[in-house]
């Protein structure tokens, strides 16, 4: 548990950004300048945090908090990359979802997955940056930037804090006309599925749960269920390009009873081109 403390702490800081909210399909409705304050109190034995908020032609909103515990549903990694949501997911819960934070240098993204009575309702994409630095936005994230071969390193943290796990990855993107063939090797496990591309959404719509990842602004990407059903297990995903050739991807996943299982980072390197295809 000291640990997962001293992770948090790498997310100290004045953090100027906005709140960008999406329907569930992708359609953008609107956003909102914020500025979000983290603080270190009693020698980082607690944190001061403040959600600054500003609505266009509306007063300055805010929220303050101050804790010197994590929750139950809270995990960090050593990089400060962090996920909080719902232990459990019930199909007549009117309300399921969760929050996955990515941080690189003086930047942060951030996403929010949110269900009722499992149906995909709206989605929220945070882009942040330190104060007082000029950390550049990226361009919204398209299919050509993901296709190839990427080679990375997983780990894996517990909500039960035992042993963290780490495994290679390798993830293979081609395209061919409209459709995108993915061919993923996640430790022993190995996965060839195929997306319907449509604009900014890709549709996986072969397996249990029909999954939509959605390509957004700053080399993000959202990778969720559109619907969860009772006993199927499922994840919840962020992306986040940095470069042309490094990616990051931070996984909460989810048992077929609906139990939240773990927390994973990704970081993954392209060693390999692709051609789009016809």
């Amino acid at each position: 548990m000291a640990a997962q403390w001293d992770y948090l702490l790498k997310n100290l800081g004045d953090w100027q950004g906005s709140f960008a909210r999406y329907a569930a399909e992708g359609e953008f409705l609107e956003e909102t300048p914020t500025l979000v304050t983290l603080a270190g109190r009693n020698q980082n034995q607690s944190i001061y945090q403040l959600v600054r908020r500003f609505p266009r032609n509306q007063p300055t909103e805010d929220r303050v908090f101050e804790y010197s515990s994590l929750g139950r549903g809270v995990l960090f990694t050593e990089t400060g990359a962090f996920s909080q949501g719902s232990l459990q997911f019930s199909p007549v819960a009117s309300e399921f979802g969760a929050e996955l934070g990515l941080i690189y240098q003086d930047r942060r993204l951030r996403l929010v997955q949110l269900y009722n009575q499992g149906q995909l309702t709206r989605l929220t994409l945070i882009r942040e940056r330190r104060a007082e630095t000029q950390a550049p936005e990226r361009p919204a994230l398209t299919v050509e930037q993901l296709l190839g071969d990427w080679q990375g390193e997983a780990i894996t943290v517990y909500p039960d804090l035992q042993p963290s796990e780490s495994y290679a990855t390798r993830l293979r993107l081609d395209r061919q006309g409209d459709c995108l063939h993915q061919d993923l090797r996640f430790g022993e496990f190995q996965l060839a599925s195929t997306a319907r591309i449509s604009g900014s959404r890709l549709l996986f719509e072969g397996g249990e749960l029909p999954v939509q990842v959605l390509l957004l602004p700053d080399g993000a990407s959202c990778n969720c269920p559109l619907v969860i059903k009772s006993n199927c297990s499922f994840v919840l995903e962020v992306g986040w390009l940095l470069s042309p050739t490094e990616r990051q991807r931070l996984l909460r996943r989810y048992s077929a009873k609906g139990e939240w299982l773990s927390l994973t980072l990704i970081q993954e390197s392209k060693v390999g081109s692709s051609p789009s295809g016809n």
